[in-house]
């Protein structure tokens, strides 16, 4: 039997103005092109409801129980990685049979979702430590100390990339949560490596570094770039270099040549990719880059300089603006990865 169209609020009010207008059932259907059954049943929902409108519909009876629900939501919260299959078969052995959408409808009515796992820095106990005594001790630095560091870093840029994921059940703004993320060993792979800095004033020098980087090349890279850099960005005296934890950065000989450079190195705990604001330009960098789809490494290698120049000097300096906010949100989020 097909679906009778619902009547309007208007005509089913109409219905009951003309009822108490004494008329019947039989001149009003007659009136108004309806039923006589359809004009009986509206002026009975009104006379025990004393309204017209839609009454709640209870609907079908809920498959998982209250008690099943918080069963599962309850494994999810302590193990983000369980699969729908895992909580089908848990529901089938307790004698309740439902389906895979059932269960992902069931967990979003509880704030959960499948999302892709986060890849972040493998954080060790001394790592979150290290985070958060450089977060409080720099939380009350002014704007002033910042805008006088250049940041630095190297990063990989793939020319056809692919990153595997893994699907986690998270709440709303939980997706840095240890447990929601999948921790990472830095430059995982990728076709051309560069070696770029900035500070507030802009984007400087970007290089790519065309084999393996060692200590030596990588000192090269310093005294090749860093020095040109500061000039270009006309940097205050006393400014500071920024440079992570890796290897060829804290050799004996790099430290050394630091030093008889005069470069005043900032203090860095290590597997801190959201304290440094370089990583936001990364970003940047890649989204432009993926745009102009290169086809080849030496397109890839010309787009990534070009575009290295193309960001705004303010996008620089309202990353190192804020970057008070990074120091609180690593304290907030007791010393873990934070979103940057």
């Amino acid at each position: 039997m097909a679906k009778t169209k619902e009547l309007s609020k208007d005509t089913r009010n109409k219905i009951v103005d003309l009822h108490q207008a004494g008329k019947t059932e039989s001149a009003i259907g007659k009136q108004l092109g309806l039923k006589k059954s359809t004009v009986g049943a509206i002026i009975r929902k009104w006379k025990t409801y004393k309204t017209t409108d839609n009454l709640p519909r209870s609907g079908a009876p809920r498959k998982i129980s209250p008690r099943g629900v918080k069963m599962f939501t309850r494994t999810v919260s302590k193990n983000p990685r369980t699969t729908r299959g895992d909580l089908l078969n848990d529901l089938q052995r307790a004698g309740t049979k439902v389906t895979k959408p059932k269960i992902s409808n069931t967990l979003r009515r509880q704030g959960l979702k499948s999302c892709s796992a986060r890849r972040v820095p493998l954080l060790k106990p001394v790592h979150v430590q290290a985070r958060l005594k450089f977060a409080r001790e720099h939380l009350d630095d002014p704007e002033e100390d910042w805008e006088n560091v250049i940041w630095s870093d190297e990063t990989k840029i793939e020319l056809l990339g692919k990153n595997s994921t893994r699907r986690v059940w998270r709440t709303k703004n939980a997706e840095l949560h240890p447990k929601n993320t999948i921790p990472t060993v830095k430059h995982g792979g990728g076709n051309i490596m560069l070696w770029g800095c900035f500070s507030a004033k802009g984007p400087r020098r970007l290089i790519r570094v065309k084999e393996r980087m060692n200590g030596a090349m990588y000192r090269e890279i310093l005294s090749e770039n860093l020095l040109p850099s500061a000039r270009a960005l006309k940097m205050k005296r006393g400014w500071v270099f920024q440079h992570d934890n890796d290897p060829k950065h804290t050799a004996r000989t790099t430290k050394e040549w630091l030093r008889k450079k005069h470069f005043k190195v900032l203090v860095w705990p290590s597997q801190s990719p959201d304290l440094n604001p370089i990583e936001n330009l990364w970003r940047e960098l890649k989204v432009r880059v993926a745009q102009q789809q290169p086809q080849n490494i030496t397109a890839l290698e010309e787009i990534c300089m070009e575009e290295w120049t193309k960001i705004p000097a303010t996008v620089c300096e309202n990353l190192v603006k804020t970057y008070r906010k990074r120091l609180t949100s690593v304290i907030a989020n007791k010393g873990y990865i934070t979103k940057y």
